[in-house]
């Protein structure tokens, strides 16, 4: 059984960090390109970063970009988010993803396993 769990959500201030973890059980995590996604109320899921399976390439969305940096420890089988300068725009249930194949994908459709989220708020 495949399970996705993430966790290090919480409520902060406008300009605090957070990292997110998301725990990865059931499958063979080095094999498997990751993601962190985002939805905020009323607003599709959005993409916010992916990795490929070695970790050694990334790729995030613009308007995180030069706050957010993903990574993993396919020791740990564990896909972490780093979130500095957090900005309220930036709150919504964070959700990480998986998908067989490598590569950097934005495309939520591409991902077959799922986790159930975690809130993240920020005040302004």
């Amino acid at each position: 059984q495949v399970q996705l769990v993430e966790s290090g959500g919480g409520l902060v201030q406008a300009g605090d960090s957070l990292r997110l973890s998301c725990a990865v059980s059931g499958l063979t995590f080095s094999s498997f390109g990751m993601a962190w996604f985002r939805q905020a109320p009323g607003k599709e899921r959005e993409f916010v970063a992916a990795i490929t399976k070695s970790g050694g390439g990334t790729y995030c969305a613009d308007s995180v970009k030069e706050r957010f940096t993903i990574f993993r420890d396919n020791a740990k089988n564990t896909v972490y988010l780093q979130m500095n300068s957090l900005k309220p725009e930036d709150t919504a249930v964070y959700y990480c993803a998986a998908r067989s194949r490598d590569g950097l994908v934005s495309n939520k459709y591409e991902y077959i396993f799922w986790g159930q989220g975690t809130q993240v708020t920020v005040s302004s």
